[in-house]
């Protein structure tokens, strides 16, 4: 016995050819001639039985799908079963792409299998023929489809079409449910179906305990097989005796919900499930004109197109999560009776097929995850780039094969700092007072004129003044020289630099915050308010920037050993973070591109903040009572001896809220 099949190197192809492989006989693959190694892969992946797989050279776009007439006296009268699986199963793909190969390419296999006589033409379709037909489709069911306009369901069932009225051999059709890996090993070889909605589950993840309730929409049905039932079911049929001319439901029996499938997949995946999910009757009120409407709402329409490429989820697959179509397979299921073929529940292999997206195609695995990969030939700026966090960040920046920009207020610092990094890679420094807007201004425009533009930008540069507001009633240009440097230099130079940025088109801007706008740190109200005024200017502008490839981030930087708390001596008894760490904080800024960074304490501290501000501000108080001013804080001789080392309490407290300011 021998059999033709188009497709073999599909998913659905790969795993059928090995069934039939198991019975005798040789097994003859259409092939392109473009395609010889991905051909001589998959027949050496069948070992020895890859001897009886031969390839017949031609094309799905021709007639007769392009076989030669050699090869079709060859093979005339010799072909049992001619397998037709060659097709585009993707709700991505064109229109008119999906015309050629779904309906032409039908055509073409039908022409082929009356050249050869073969025994019984096979047609592998999918459940997409019966559109959206609202309710239950059964086996017998074809012309009473409805809701075709999409491409792929129009095609899908126009190819049946012409088996149904062109075939003049025996044939059989088969429309399997949406196909996802083997139940027992989780292999697939794209993205589809319930996978799109993988990437929104591991977001869900990362950002939300396991443990916390989600309301979400329960959605239409979804028919989910694994590949392994399909071409065991699909090759036991087509031997079975006396059934030409019929069509067989490859589908599970259990009619699933969306939101059910989806919970499942996310408790496998280690994150959240939906606790209450709307059922779609719940809209059935509004009436489709209103739906539309909102839906070509263009505002919405943004938000939504940003949120599903965020998401990496296909507008179109959108337009099914309703899919109100069941899918009857009581005549395919009688016929399996008897065999241990059997559709295996999903919650029995939904992990298999979770843990091998994970592993092998999770998109996120493709990208080049390095700071390397971020910023290898770019011009990366630092401000306050000759010491502490700045110079610990131009260093891992210069290694990563970035032309570094550093500018400080010291030439000595900055001429050290040069010569520390100059074997890394390029680096330019500048020395400039940011805070002066005339040499900031100049400095702009002399780095657009050196370097056509800054593709990062980190404002680094700040000014930290710890003292409690009783003692500052007559120091307020303590306030006017924090908020000089900390908002209006970074904002001065970022707008002389966002210019280019929007007319090239792209462009990162990581503005350095602290821990303290979010735990509201006592003793640095002016080093918070300057802070907090940079964060609210960053979140306008990258509201406004959001469409032109500009992006923004905030890191809400801990206490860190630099420079700037040295005059506090106490700081020298503390845990803080070192300028290497926060430097890593800048390298993720630059590769991840995220709205924030901040470390768990101080989300924690905002959290408590924003739920208990009572609570929050006795928290604070009892640090502010524990930690006292420093000396020059009180104006006090600097010869006079200051605590150095905290109380066996503050020591302790500062312990537990490692990185906040005290």
């Amino acid at each position: 016995m021998s059999y033709f099949v188009t497709g073999a190197t599909g998913f659905i192809g790969r795993h059928l050819l090995g069934r039939l492989l198991d019975r005798k006989g040789q097994v003859y693959v259409l092939v392109r001639r473009q395609s010889r190694e991905k051909f001589s892969a998959l027949k050496a992946s069948f070992g020895p039985r890859g001897r009886r797989v031969v390839a017949v050279y031609g094309d799905l776009a021709e007639p007769q799908l392009g076989v030669s007439a050699a090869d079709r006296k060859r093979l005339k009268g010799k072909i049992r079963h001619f397998f037709h699986l060659a097709a585009i199963y993707d709700l991505k793909a064109g229109a008119a792409e999906q015309e050629e190969a779904n309906v032409l390419g039908t055509d073409h296999a039908i022409q082929l299998a009356h050249s050869l006589k073969a025994g019984c033409f096979h047609l592998v379709s999918s459940i997409a023929s019966a559109g959206q037909y609202r309710g239950t489709f059964r086996e017998d069911m074809f012309e009473e489809a409805t809701g075709l306009d999409h491409p792929y369901f129009r095609t899908k069932h126009e190819s049946e079409a012409i088996v149904r009225k062109n075939c003049k051999v025996p044939w059989r059709v088969y429309r399997p449910g949406i196909v996802v890996g083997h139940s027992t090993t989780g292999e697939i070889d794209k993205i589809d179906g319930p996978y799109y909605f993988f990437k929104m589950i591991q977001k869900l993840r990362r950002a939300v305990p396991s443990w916390f309730p989600l309301v979400g929409f329960e959605g239409g049905y979804i028919n989910i097989v694994p590949v392994d039932y399909v071409v065991d079911a699909l090759d036991h049929l087509a031997h079975l005796e006396g059934h030409d001319g019929e069509c067989f439901h490859l589908t599970d029996p259990r009619q699933r919900r969306v939101g059910e499938v989806l919970n499942l997949f996310a408790r496998f995946g280690h994150a959240p499930t939906m606790a209450f999910r709307l059922d779609p009757k719940l809209f059935a009120f509004v009436p489709d004109a209103v739906g539309k409407s909102l839906m070509n709402y263009q505002p919405l329409r943004q938000v939504v197109d940003t949120i599903l490429k965020d998401l990496q989820i296909p507008k179109d697959v959108l337009r099914f999560a309703n899919w109100q179509t069941r899918f009857d397979s009581s005549r395919t299921q009688k016929l399996l009776e008897g065999t241990e073929i059997r559709v295996p529940s999903l919650e029995d292999y939904a992990w298999r097929l979770w843990d091998y997206w994970e592993r092998h195609l999770d998109p996120d695995l493709s990208l080049d995850r390095s700071l390397a990969g971020a910023v290898r030939g770019k011009v990366v700026l630092i401000t306050g780039g000759s010491s502490g966090i700045g110079l610990a960040a131009a260093e891992r920046c210069a290694a990563a094969g970035a032309k570094v920009l550093i500018v400080a207020r010291d030439p000595e610092k900055l001429e050290a700092a040069r010569s520390q990094l100059a074997e890394l890679g390029e680096v330019h420094t500048y020395a400039c007072d940011i805070a002066d807007f005339e040499a900031c201004d100049a400095f702009a425009r002399q780095v657009l004129e050196e370097h056509g533009g800054v593709d990062v930008l980190v404002n680094n540069a700040g000014r930290s003044i710890r003292r409690s507001i009783d003692l500052s009633y007559d120091r307020f240009h303590d306030f006017e020289r924090t908020m000089q440097l900390n908002y209006f230099a970074a904002i001065r130079l970022t707008m002389g630099l966002l210019p280019s940025m929007t007319e090239r088109g792209s462009g990162h801007v990581v503005n350095i915050s602290s821990i303290g706008v979010l735990s509201n740190a006592p003793r640095f109200s002016g080093y918070v308010a300057s802070k907090g005024a940079l964060e609210a200017w960053t979140r306008c502008a990258a509201s406004e920037f959001a469409d032109c490839g500009v992006t923004f981030t905030i890191i809400n930087m801990p206490l860190v050993r630099t420079p700037m708390i040295a005059p506090t001596k106490i700081y020298d008894q503390m845990p803080v973070a070192t300028p290497e760490e926060a430097a890593d904080m800048i390298a993720e800024a630059i590769i991840e591109h995220p709205k924030r960074i901040a470390t768990r304490l101080g989300l924690f501290s905002e959290v408590l903040h924003l739920a208990a501000p009572r609570v929050s501000e006795i928290v604070m108080n009892t640090a502010y009572k524990m930690f006292p001013d420093s000396a020059a804080a009180k104006g006090e001789s600097k010869d006079k001896p200051e605590q150095a080392r905290p109380t066996p309490e503050a020591a302790i407290f500062a312990s537990l809220l490692r990185g906040v300011h005290w």
